[in-house]
């Protein structure tokens, strides 16, 4: 990945609208949901759920709001029927993105999905149409003024880590997403902090964005995705260059 780290950057951003917008709580609810109903409340023998129950305690989600959404799924409390779907399309520029909803009306979803992509220069695609640009990958992300390059480097490939890779203010471990709780558990034994980790679909290449207009119509759509209240998350292949992203925050 060139230039600025794009995953990083939307994340960061993202993190920033949800506490923002109030709706944290949700999606992580949702998540939590689901995890307990397609693989059980235990998170001893469900890694999904273990991976939303670390987000939750990131995002400090109440405890009570946590053990509900899992009992919901589990079936020990009445809940929403959730279903989980993947739309693919297109954006401004050619950019591939994958969004997953979580939602208990499918037409709903499908309809309001459209409409976000339409009316940003975008258009949904068939079921394969992008998902092929992505890869299932377990991704880790380090502040580099808080972690050298030799100890990181040796724990995140002892531990199994495909690579680990500089950006101009951090490193990203890249991880199979089957090795990612084996990395983890390495990084948390050795005091390795990390600002995110979680298991995510990455592109294999990214389109890297140098025209301001593009990157504010690719921002326009991706914040009303962020708006739409079935989406759970979005997974896009654009790298915003530094200058333009500076241009963007101003």
């Amino acid at each position: 990945m060139a230039g600025h780290s794009k995953w990083a950057n939307i994340k960061h951003r993202k993190g920033r609208q949800d506490a923002q917008r109030a709706k944290v709580f949700t999606r992580i609810g949702k998540e939590l949901t689901i995890a307990a109903k397609l693989g059980g409340g235990d998170i001893g023998f469900n890694p999904r759920l273990r991976l939303a129950v670390d987000k939750a305690k990131a995002a400090n989600m109440p405890k009570d709001n946590m053990e509900r959404a899992i009992k919901k799924g589990t079936g020990e409390l009445e809940g929403v029927d959730y279903q989980e779907i993947r739309y693919e399309g297109y954006g401004p520029g050619g950019v591939a993105f994958l969004v997953d909803v979580v939602t208990d009306n499918k037409n709903r979803s499908a309809s309001t999905v459209r409409m976000n992509f339409s009316r940003n220069d975008g258009n949904l695609g068939e079921t394969g149409s992008v998902s092929f640009l992505f890869d299932r990958k377990g991704i880790f992300e380090f502040k580099k003024d808080g972690i050298t390059e030799d100890v990181l480097m040796e724990t995140a490939l002892d531990a199994g880590a495909e690579d680990v890779v500089e950006k101009p203010e951090s490193w990203l471990v890249i991880t199979d997403s089957n090795d990612f709780d084996a990395v983890k558990e390495a990084f948390d034994t050795n005091k390795l902090v990390y600002e995110e980790g979680e298991v995510t679909m990455h592109p294999a290449t990214e389109i890297e964005i140098t025209d301001l207009e593009t990157a504010k119509k690719l921002m326009k759509l991706y914040d009303d995705l962020e708006e739409n209240e079935d989406v759970q998350e979005i997974y896009s292949n654009f790298d915003i260059a530094d200058a333009i992203m500076t241009e963007l925050d101003a």
